[in-house]
């Protein structure tokens, strides 16, 4: 495999550039989009033009989940078919978007506000821009992961609008302009057109690795000169990981430096790679026609794949949806995937469950579960990948480009991130839990603001130290509803005790694995920020954006009835989330109440371990006795694509998932809360909380219970 790249040909861009078709403005008004669309008209950007461009722009609507059954060029047809604008006559929202109006409209340059591209991970969206026609996008702010797949496959990506005026004029302008600012890796990747050429490129010794200012480098941009490295320097536990795990020769398996900075890029070597069936088959893709159908993947051991988030499919695609034959296109990503894994030996999670519905497990779940380590590096093709953050570990979610590349690297290209700390204090009330904590961390300016984007968040304080790993894990997993880079917590001995009792790890080799994993006294963070445990209430986030947060004993006095609860999901389908929604149900059980007869329940673990607990602890005839749904572990409702999505935009449901973008889980309108308040909501009809011992006040039923 390495033979035949070493003798392809590979060549840089133009330095100068030209582009050639229209100005697309992604805005908040159904009319001006759709003018654009299909009536031919070029706007101007005039200051309020500008402050109507949608912010906040998720891959969700860029490529809505059904969208990502494609993988390959077909995904250019539906550019921002998700993208929602207000029609400023009724104020409805509306979807202007339709299959082919981006490539038919020639359009070469997308703009739209802050924070474009937040959200799943999914090259997807990128991917069907580049095929639509799209070279440039140009946004006030982008989000990592989306900016980085953008640079993989060569769209270039911009935050100066001035860029606009000159791609309308027809301007030559210099490829340099792209790269201003960039650290030497990125600069390059942008100049070789793409992650792949560049890596063809670095194999040959066509380019240039920079040394860190620990070998010896230039410092960091913004980082003080010295006259000499120093022989170490107080780090963050991530920083340190990254230390750990920078390659200093690739041809002789070579890893490791004393010390770190933030600003500092290099390549990182991976412990584990892991991808699932919405983006394996896309990469197997590219890894079959860059690298060769008979090539094989670098160390297939530390690589896994999953099956997880569509194996429900079936059971809410649309008829229309079937017919246009999207049901089948999106089997075939389960077909590809396991061929793929079968021809290079790769362990697959799901192939087990033969037609069955379900997963053995969703993919974060089981990495956490089985696999993660403190102080290893982790990716994964899912922005939720920093799940393992949870016990000390560097996990992040990458691209297709990014995991494809690492099949034949097995390392990973990282600029590293500046740090931010979140220290939570106090003693918590006893029904407020970790998502309470990540909802009110959403709603804080830096976070809403988009300051934290591409950043790592570290989460400290007594009442961290004070969750379980469960716990943790959901604030390391909703990192990617902040933009962050990753979310981490230092190892501890609550990180020994789940490796020893979840896993049967020998409790020497346990301690041994915490050992210096926290972050050094002294070490530098851009932001602290400091949460009192006492002063949070049990929250939820109100519909279209996690960051909606507010107290729940604020929402006012008319219920905001419900259609769905759905508890689940990566976040809230570990073992202490399934403890919290039987507490909440024992106790509606003791007082002779079943869930309201409005609302349909679904529960679904996290993973086969996860369901084997609930039935060991007795939770599965409790769930039935109150007349919830269980089902097999799996992601499901969250993207769309299992049972608790709504099915109408009048719907309204309650969700422990993770985050709550438009139409992420159906039409509806969908609130995000804690395991204990989707619980509580369920039996009393409407978005509420719980309180230990309480009694619940349902509110009368608008339709008759089912028998």
């Amino acid at each position: 495999m390495i033979k035949d790249l070493l003798d392809r040909r590979i060549e840089k861009r133009p330095t100068t550039l030209k582009f050639e078709g229209r100005i697309l403005y992604l805005l908040d008004d159904t009319e001006l989009v759709k003018a654009q669309l299909y009536e031919g008209r070029d706007i101007e950007l005039t200051d309020d033009l500008k402050s109507n461009l949608r912010d906040q722009i998720s891959t969700d609507e860029i490529t809505p989940a059904y969208i990502c059954f494609f993988y390959d060029e077909t995904l250019g047809d539906f550019p921002y078919l998700g993208l929602r604008t207000t029609n400023q006559s009724s104020g409805e929202t509306e979807y202007p978007v339709e299959r082919n109006a981006v490539r038919d409209g020639g359009f070469v340059c997308s703009v739209a506000g802050k924070r474009r591209g937040k959200g799943s991970s999914r090259e997807a969206s990128p991917y069907a821009e580049l095929h639509a026609g799209i070279k440039v996008v140009v946004a006030e702010s982008i989000e990592r992961i989306y900016n980085e797949n953008c640079q993989n496959l060569g769209v270039l990506a911009t935050s100066d609008f001035s860029m606009i005026e000159r791609i309308k004029a027809g301007e030559e302008i210099q490829l340099s302009e792209f790269t201003e600012g960039k650290d030497d890796i990125t600069r390059q990747i942008i100049e070789y057109g793409g992650l792949f050429e560049f890596n063809v490129a670095r194999l040959q010794g066509k380019v240039t690795i920079p040394l860190t200012a620990c070998q010896g480098g230039a410092p960091a941009e913004g980082a003080a000169t010295m006259e000499a490295p120093p022989a170490s320097r107080p780090m963050t536990l991530a920083e340190k990981i990254f230390a750990k795990h920078l390659v200093t020769d690739a041809a002789k398996g070579e890893a490791g430096v004393a010390w770190m900075r933030p600003g500092d890029a290099g390549f990182f070597r991976t412990d584990i790679r892991f991808s699932h069936e919405y983006v394996t088959p896309m990469a197997s893709i590219f890894f079959e026609d860059k690298v060769g159908v008979d090539a094989k993947v670098v160390d297939k051991d530390s690589i896994l794949f999953f099956r997880d988030h569509l194996t429900f499919l079936d059971k809410v695609m649309s008829q229309e949806r079937i017919e246009q034959g999207l049901l089948d296109v999106a089997n075939e990503l389960e077909v590809k995937q396991r061929t793929f894994a079968e021809k290079q030996g790769v362990k697959l999670y799901g192939e087990q469950m033969g037609t069955r519905l379900g997963s053995q497990a969703i993919c974060h779940s089981k990495i956490l579960e089985e696999y993660a380590e403190p102080g290893m590096l982790i990716i994964g093709t899912d922005s939720h990948t920093p799940h393992a953050g949870a016990i000390g570990a560097v996990a992040f979610g990458v691209g297709t480009t990014a995991i494809f590349n690492s099949w034949i690297t097995k390392d990973v290209r990282v600029k590293v991130p500046e740090s931010f700390k979140v220290v939570i204090t106090g003693e918590p009330a006893p029904n407020v839990t970790a998502k309470d904590y990540m909802l009110e961390i959403l709603r804080h300016p830096y976070v809403k603001d988009g300051e934290a984007i591409g950043q790592i968040i570290e989460y400290a304080g007594p009442a961290v130290e004070a969750l379980s790993v469960d716990e943790r894990a959901t604030m390391a997993n909703m990192a990617a509803e902040v933009g962050a880079f990753t979310g981490i917590i230092a190892a501890d001995e609550k990180s020994v005790e789940f490796m020893v009792n979840e896993r049967g790890m020998d409790r020497a080799r346990a301690e041994s694995l915490i050992e210096g994993m926290q972050s050094d006294p002294g070490a530098e963070y851009v932001k602290v920020i400091e949460i009192d445990a006492s002063a949070i209430r049990p929250m939820a986030a109100l519909p279209n954006d996690p960051g909606n947060g507010v107290f729940i004993d604020e929402l006012g006095d008319t219920p905001i009835r419900i259609d769905i609860a759905y508890a689940g999901s990566c976040t809230a389908g570990k073992k202490e989330d399934m403890d919290m929604y039987a507490r909440v149900f024992a106790e509606a059980d003791a007082q002779g109440l079943r869930v309201h007869a409005d609302v349909d329940v679904f529960i679904q673990c996290g993973s086969t371990e996860v369901r084997e607990y609930c039935r060991e602890q007795g939770y599965m005839d409790l769930f039935e006795r109150m007349g919830a749904e269980f089902i097999e572990p799996g992601c499901g409702a969250c993207i769309a694509a299992g049972p608790g999505v709504t099915s109408s935009p009048d719907e309204v449901s309650i969700s422990s998932q993770n985050r709550n973008f438009p139409g992420r889980s159906g039409p509806g309108n969908l609130y995000l809360g804690s395991p204990y308040s989707v619980a509580a909501s369920a039996v009393c009809g409407y978005v509420t909380s719980w309180t230990p011992g309480q009694r619940f006040e349902p509110v009368g039923a608008r339709k008759l219970a089912t028998v």
